[in-house]
């Protein structure tokens, strides 16, 4: 039960922001760049072999109106982000305690060092307030 307590304490509802990226070098490096010079910080990033580019980012307000004055067409969806115990079972918990609240996952993703004890995990999902209120977030 401890492992739950800690998944009811980490969760947040955040935004997350999908964007289009060309199939060529340096696309990914351009965004992350001009992100950067912004002093935006990115928080969760996961890039598919089709080119959607899924952000988490610190100020995602910030982050949308950056990409869109480069002309990005960005799309953006409430998402959980989970803090979890970065070890055996922490993805686990979490996944699990949606799946009892009868919540389907459309897709995660999940980044930690090796050495932090908390790992973050994105989670999206139909709708993000219904699912962290079903699961008694």
């Amino acid at each position: 039960m401890a492992v739950g307590y800690c998944i009811l304490r980490g969760m947040a509802i955040r935004t997350a922001l999908t964007l289009r990226l060309d199939n060529t070098p340096g696309a990914l490096a351009r965004v992350c760049q001009a992100l950067a010079r912004e002093n935006a910080n990115i928080i969760g990033m996961s890039l598919d072999g089709n080119g959607a580019l899924h952000l988490v980012a610190d100020n995602p307000v910030h982050v949308a109106g950056l990409l869109r004055d480069r002309d990005y067409a960005v799309e953006e969806r409430e998402v959980l982000y989970v803090t979890v115990p970065n070890g055996p079972g922490g993805v686990s918990s979490a996944t699990r305690l949606l799946s009892q609240a009868g919540v389907n996952i459309e897709f995660a993703f999940a980044t930690a060092g090796s050495e932090q004890e908390m790992a973050a995990l994105v989670v999206v999902v139909e709708d993000a307030q219904r699912a962290a209120a079903a699961a008694g977030m």
